[in-house]
């Protein structure tokens, strides 16, 4: 089965199946630049719409080193012995020169990869900012479609913009490590009060000490924020990955979590806002798109951008200039 060689209703039927190949062609096609690609990728989508929207969707970032890889390898094992079958979406930094996947998480989950009822899918960022793919919302559809239960979305984690991901998941866990110099300067204000949980993970060893005291820091912190109607507070939990130690608990909170959020509406009220933030992100990306295509904005944008590398006009002048050619 060659990519381009299956018509829609056959992308469709063996997505619903489970055929993880056919899943990985679905989701390269949606990744595509190319027109046809594209076009195709959106018509397979409209299909499988009605058999999406009932995976839970978990979101998991941290700062580099945290063993967010080794986290998602034991979780992943603990929701697969409860019966689950677990899709994740592992987004790497991308090569500056191939702009594919750079670390690729794919071979630091070992235990889940060999599982049949696990699927995982590394994607480069690219350009896109925010810790996640451009794509990855039409990729957890896709999943979702093809019946996997749990959609784990793991960010690049490489500083603060790694918020895009809240807006595209039902439970947003952020991992911390101890001992790194000043715990609350690793990630600031925007991403701790998105986050639904905060897990201080390697806890273990001589390192336990130091775990439980930045657990206290984070708790006095989070009393700073406050509470969102209809959702728990955050908590703020230790645990060892490597060891397996906490997951469990990890997983019986977030799903507390969920009947919740689910009771007070809150749950579907944020999938609503999701939707409707994904619609006018994807008017920018195609208005841009648009923008740049135009064969007077090609023709006068390096003039102009000349200009502005050598301080003729302003950054100002020459966007409204642009924009000025681009309505007429």
């Amino acid at each position: 089965m060659r990519r381009g060689t299956l018509t829609t209703s056959q992308y469709t039927d063996e997505i619903r199946s489970g055929n993880r190949f056919v899943l990985s062609q679905a989701i390269t096609l949606v990744e595509s630049t190319l027109a046809a690609n594209q076009n195709l990728a959106q018509t397979i989508i409209s299909a499988l719409l009605p058999y999406t929207g009932n995976s839970l969707r978990l979101g998991i970032t941290g700062v580099p080193g945290v063993g967010k890889s080794t986290f998602i390898d034991q979780l992943g094992m603990i929701l697969i012995q409860e019966g689950c079958r677990v899709a994740v979406l592992s987004v790497d930094p991308s090569s500056p020169q191939s702009k594919g996947s750079i670390l690729g998480d794919k071979t630091r989950m070992q235990q889940l990869s060999q599982q049949s009822a696990a699927y995982i899918r590394p994607s480069a960022t690219g350009n896109y900012l925010g810790g996640v793919a451009q794509q990855t919302r039409e990729a957890i559809l896709l999943c979702e479609a093809a019946g996997y239960d749990i959609i784990i979305i793991e960010t690049v984690g490489v500083g603060q913009s790694e918020t895009m991901v809240r807006h595209m998941t039902d439970f947003f866990l952020l991992l911390m490590i101890s001992g790194a110099g000043d715990e609350l300067q690793g990630m600031k204000r925007g991403i701790m009060e998105m986050a639904d949980a905060i897990a201080i993970n390697k806890a273990d060893g001589s390192n336990k000490k130091a775990a439980q005291i930045a657990k206290k820091n984070y708790e006095q912190a989070l009393h700073l924020f406050p509470p969102v109607p209809g959702k728990p507070s955050p908590e703020v939990v230790t645990c060892s990955a490597l060891h397996n130690q906490g997951l469990s608990e990890i997983w019986s909170y977030i799903q507390q979590f969920v009947t919740h959020t689910k009771a007070s509406d809150y749950f579907q009220q944020q999938r609503q806002q999701q939707q409707q933030s994904w619609m006018y992100e994807l008017i920018q990306q195609q208005l841009s798109q648009h923008f740049f295509r135009q064969e007077s904005i090609q023709k006068i944008l390096p003039p102009i951008e000349k200009e502005v590398l050598h301080g003729k006009i302003t950054a100002r002048e020459g966007a409204e200039k642009l924009i000025k050619c681009y309505r007429n």
